[in-house]
């Protein structure tokens, strides 16, 4: 079943001011989509289309009327930091962290394949090769991914942001 995206399932759309949190929903393996365009109508039509929902911190388009007629979802992050950003969006919407996680390429958002450890000889380092049984490749940039020690800081960071869930105001 590899490449199909699970439908009805929650998706983004995320504007360049919010830039980080796209790849936190996609650590969780919610689709997201980054905007990196200036044109802002592009990226309303796009949610429209796509039936997204827009994260930004640009008051402009949360005054749309496609937004405040409620055709197109969309929340005004209100903070700076990526990992106050996505306690905003978990909270405001009730995130399942737990969703699909590392389901999707950080970088391009594609749904990653399992590969094989001879599928992946002489594309990532010895050490990784001689250590590591499991790999995930995505199919449109072929970054390879592995349980190494960035995917569990990875982990551990969105684990201890969750943690904090309930414990104290964003």
């Amino acid at each position: 079943m590899e490449g199909v995206r699970q439908i009805g399932a929650i998706r983004f759309i995320v504007d360049h001011n919010v830039g980080k949190l796209a790849k936190w929903l996609r650590m969780m393996g919610y689709d997201s989509l980054f905007f990196n365009g200036e044109d802002d109508s592009s990226m309303i039509a796009t949610a429209l289309a796509e039936d997204r929902i827009v994260l930004t911190r640009d008051t402009h388009i949360i005054k749309r009327r496609l937004v405040t007629s409620g055709r197109i979802r969309a929340i005004l992050i209100a903070y700076e930091t990526p990992e106050q950003q996505v306690k905003q969006v978990i909270t405001a919407l009730k995130l399942d962290i737990h969703f699909k996680p590392f389901s999707l390429c950080l970088e391009c958002n594609q749904p990653l394949v399992e590969r094989s450890k001879g599928q992946v000889g002489g594309r990532v380092p010895p050490y990784v090769f001689k250590t590591q049984q499991q790999y995930m490749e995505c199919p449109a940039c072929n970054r390879i991914y592995w349980r190494g020690t960035h995917w569990q800081a990875m982990t551990r960071k969105l684990d201890r942001i969750i943690s904090h869930q309930g414990k104290e105001t964003i």
